[in-house]
C-alpha cells in the first residue's frame, strides 16, 4: 500500500499541485493557518506606500499597503468623554437613547478618523513642530492660567489629577501631535477670506424687505361622509405598512452595578502604602525661570556654517558672562528664537521633562544667576541664563488622606465589580440557556423586561447596545445568554430571549376604525388642498384681492417684512422668502401649509437692504462669519481629500 501511494504522489501531477500549495505559505507563513486571528478595531485605515500611492488594494499588491487600526476600546473610551460632556453641557435635557443613535456614533468615530488620516497625511509630508511652538501652545490654555498668565503650579497639578497621571513630557507629547496633524487645516481655515462684493450681497440678503399679502384659509368641516366596505379595503390594502404589529422580545435579564455594591474597608496601611507609591502626584516639581539665546543650525548645514555658529555661539556666551552684562538686551539681538527673542530670551517657569536633554540637564544643574553655554542641541547651540529656582515641596499624608481613601474606594469598587461581573460570564457559560443558576448562586436577581419593539423601551431596553443584542439572530435562534453588555462605567448586563414575536399584519377588524378615520382626514386634508388651489389659481389670474374677495374671504397684508419677523408666524415668514421675487411684472402667487392650515400669498413687491446703514462694526462681524464658513468648508475639502488617498472601513456592529 504505501508503494502504491508513493507512486501516486510521485511525478510532475503532484509537483505542480506542491507548488501551488508553496506559494501561499510564502506569502502568509503557515502560523496563519494554524491560528486564529480575533479583529477589535472599530475602523481600519489602509495606507499605500509612499513609493507607489496608486497601488491597488488587492492581492497580491494589498500587501504592501501598511494598516492603522481605531480599536473598539479607543472608540469607546472617546464616546465616553463625548457623553459626559453632553450630559454636563445639556443637564436635564440630555436624550441618552438620541445620544446613543448609530449617527451620533459615526459622527464621532469618523471624526478619530479624519485625526488619524491628518495625522499621517502630516507624517508623510514631513511636518515638524519646534518645542517653542508647543510651549506656547500650553501657555495659552486657560485652565493652566492664573490671572491671566501661565502658572506652572497649577499645570503640574491639573496635569497630575489626570486618570492615568499625565507628565509634562507626555503632555507636550501629545500636543506635538495635535499641533502636527492639525496644522495644515487650521492654516486652511485661516487663511479664508471674504471679498467686499460677498459682504454687499449678504448685507441686501439680510436686510431685505418684501410686502406680502396673504389670505389664512379656513378649515375645512371634517369629513362625515359614509366610506364603502371597498374603500376601506382599498385604503387597507394600499397603506398594509400602517397596518403592521411591531416585532417585540421580552427579555430576562441580570445586572451588575458597580454603584449598588458595598462600600469596600480601606485601612490605614493600605492609604499609607498608596502614598507612597503615588508620592509624585501630590508633589509640586522645582520650577526654574530660564532664559536661553539660540544660534540656530539647519539639519542641512555645512561645516563652515556650523563652525561659524558655533564661534557666534562662543562670542554672545563670553558677552553673556561680562560683568553687567544685559542678558535680555543680548537676547533680543542676537537670538534666532523668534518664541522668546522678544521677550528677552525668557522661557518662563519650567520643570523637568519640558526641554531637550542637553539644554534639561544645563538648566538644572546651574545655580541662580549663573549663565553657561554653549550648550548643543538639535536645534543648535543655546546660551543660558537661570533667572530663579523654585524648590518643591511634597504634601503630607494627612492634607491628601481624604483624596486617597476615595482614589482607593473607587478603585475597590471597580476591582469588586469586575470580580462579580467576571463570575457572573464564567458562570453563565456553563449554562447560556438559563440565567437563573449563575444569579441564584452569586445571589443576583433575575428580572424581566416588558415587551418592547426595535424602537425601544424603558431601563435596560433603552439602551441602543442591548436593543442591538436582543434582535441579533444568535440570541433570538438560540435562547441562548448574552456577553456582557455595557450600559455605563462598572454598570453591565447579561440579556436572554424570553419571547419573541416577529412582525405580523393587523387583521382588516381589527383596524377598520382607524382606516375610517385616515379615510376621513385624507378627505378632510384634500379638501383643503383643492380649496387652497383654487384661490391660488383664481389669484393667478385676477389678483388675490380680487380672488378673496370673490370668494368672501379675508385678504392681511403686511409691508416692509424683514426675515427675522415673527408675524404672521416663523414658518410663514420663512415661505415668504423662499418665493422667487416678482419678475416681468408678474406677482408671483403659491400656498404653503402652516400649522395644519393653508395660507395663500402673493409677494407685491421685493427691496434690497440698504449697505449704507451697515456700521463699520457690522461689515467687519460679517466678514469674519463669512470667512469662518468659507474656512470651514475649506478645511472639510481638504480633510476628503486626505481620506480619498486611504482605504476606510468601519465595522459597525462594533459601535
Amino acid at each position: 500500500m504505501l508503494q502504491k501511494l508513493r507512486d501516486k504522489t510521485s511525478g510532475w501531477i503532484a509537483t505542480v499541485i506542491l507548488g501551488l500549495l508553496i506559494i501561499p505559505f510564502a506569502f502568509f507563513g503557515m502560523e496563519s493557518y494554524l491560528s486564529q486571528r480575533v479583529e477589535t478595531h472599530a475602523a481600519r485605515i489602509a495606507q499605500p506606500p509612499s513609493w507607489w500611492p496608486s497601488a491597488p488594494d488587492a492581492w497580491p499588491f494589498s500587501t504592501l499597503w501598511t494598516r492603522h487600526d481605531i480599536e473598539s476600546s479607543e472608540f469607546r473610551k472617546r464616546f465616553e468623554v463625548a457623553r459626559m460632556r453632553a450630559r454636563d453641557e445639556q443637564g436635564d435635557k440630555f436624550d441618552a437613547r438620541a445620544f446613543e443613535s448609530v449617527e451620533n456614533k459615526r459622527k464621532i468615530l469618523d471624526d478619530m478618523i479624519d485625526e488619524q488620516v491628518m495625522r499621517l497625511a502630516a507624517e508623510r509630508d514631513g511636518i515638524v513642530v519646534s518645542d517653542s511652538e508647543v510651549r506656547a501652545a500650553i501657555q495659552e490654555v486657560p485652565d493652566f492660567q492664573v490671572d491671566g498668565k501661565f502658572n506652572a503650579d497649577r499645570y503640574q497639578m491639573l496635569l497630575g489629577s489626570q486618570s492615568p497621571p499625565l507628565t509634562p513630557r507626555e503632555f507636550e507629547q501629545n500636543i506635538r501631535e495635535s499641533l502636527q496633524y492639525g496644522l495644515i487645516p487650521s492654516r486652511l481655515a485661516q487663511s479664508a477670506f471674504a471679498t467686499d462684493g460677498e459682504v454687499e450681497r449678504v448685507l441686501r440678503l439680510l436686510g431685505e424687505q418684501r410686502d406680502v399679502s396673504f389670505v389664512a384659509m379656513p378649515q375645512v368641516p371634517a369629513d362625515t361622509a359614509p366610506v364603502t366596505a371597498a374603500q376601506i379595503e382599498a385604503w387597507y390594502k394600499a397603506n398594509a405598512a400602517s397596518y403592521r404589529r411591531a416585532e417585540t422580545v421580552r427579555l430576562e435579564y441580570v445586572e451588575v452595578d458597580g454603584s449598588k455594591l458595598p462600600a469596600p474597608v480601606i485601612d490605614e496601611a493600605l492609604l499609607r502604602k498608596r502614598y507612597q507609591e503615588q508620592g509624585a502626584k501630590y508633589a509640586t516639581a522645582e520650577q526654574r525661570s530660564v532664559s536661553h539665546i539660540l544660534v540656530q543650525v539647519a539639519a542641512d548645514a555645512s561645516d563652515a556654517d556650523r563652525k561659524a555658529a558655533e564661534a557666534r555661539a562662543n562670542k554672545l556666551a563670553g558677552q553673556a558672562r561680562a560683568p553687567g552684562a544685559d542678558f535680555a538686551a543680548l537676547a533680543k539681538a542676537g537670538s534666532d528664537d523668534v518664541g522668546s527673542r522678544d521677550k528677552g530670551g525668557d522661557l518662563g517657569l519650567m520643570v523637568k521633562g519640558g526641554l531637550p536633554g542637553p539644554f534639561e540637564d544645563a538648566a538644572f544643574s546651574m545655580q541662580a544667576g549663573e549663565v553657561r553655554g554653549p550648550v548643543k542641541s538639535d536645534f543648535g547651540w543655546h546660551v543660558i541664563k537661570v533667572n530663579e529656582i523654585r524648590a518643591g515641596n511634597q504634601q503630607p499624608f494627612e492634607a491628601v488622606r481624604e483624596q486617597l481613601q476615595a482614589e482607593l474606594q473607587e478603585t475597590e469598587h471597580e476591582r469588586a465589580y469586575n470580580e462579580l461581573s467576571g463570575k457572573l460570564v464564567d458562570a453563565v457559560y456553563k449554562n447560556p440557556n438559563s440565567l437563573e443558576p449563575a444569579a441564584r448562586a452569586l445571589g443576583l436577581p433575575v428580572q424581566a423586561t416588558a415587551a418592547f419593539s426595535r424602537a425601544g423601551g424603558t431601563g435596560i431596553a433603552a439602551n441602543q447596545n442591548v436593543l442591538r443584542a436582543a434582535f441579533s439572530e444568535t440570541l433570538l435562534q438560540d435562547g441562548t445568554a448574552s456577553d456582557p453588555i455595557e450600559l455605563g462605567p462598572n454598570h453591565s448586563v447579561m440579556i436572554r430571549v424570553l419571547e419573541h414575536e416577529p412582525e405580523r399584519a393587523l387583521p382588516l377588524a381589527s383596524v377598520a376604525d382607524s382606516v375610517v378615520a385616515a379615510i376621513r382626514n385624507d378627505r378632510q386634508r384634500k379638501a383643503a388642498e383643492a380649496a387652497a388651489d383654487a384661490l391660488v389659481k383664481a389669484a393667478r389670474a385676477k389678483g388675490l384681492a380680487a380672488a378673496a374677495a370673490g370668494a368672501t374671504l379675508v385678504m392681511a397684508e403686511v409691508n416692509g417684512l424683514q426675515r427675522r419677523s415673527q408675524s404672521p408666524s416663523p414658518r410663514a415668514v420663512e415661505a415668504f422668502f423662499n418665493t422667487p421675487r416678482p419678475q416681468d411684472n408678474l406677482i408671483p402667487v403659491d400656498k404653503a401649509l402652516i400649522g395644519g392650515q393653508y395660507l395663500v400669498y402673493a409677494i407685491r413687491a421685493v427691496r434690497d437692504g440698504d449697505v449704507t446703514k451697515a456700521t463699520a462694526e457690522e461689515r467687519k462681524q460679517l466678514r469674519e462669519q463669512l470667512s469662518a464658513v468659507a474656512g470651514g468648508a475649506a478645511q472639510k475639502a481638504h480633510v476628503k481629500a486626505a481620506r480619498a488617498k486611504y482605504g476606510i472601513t468601519v465595522a459597525e456592529d462594533r459601535l
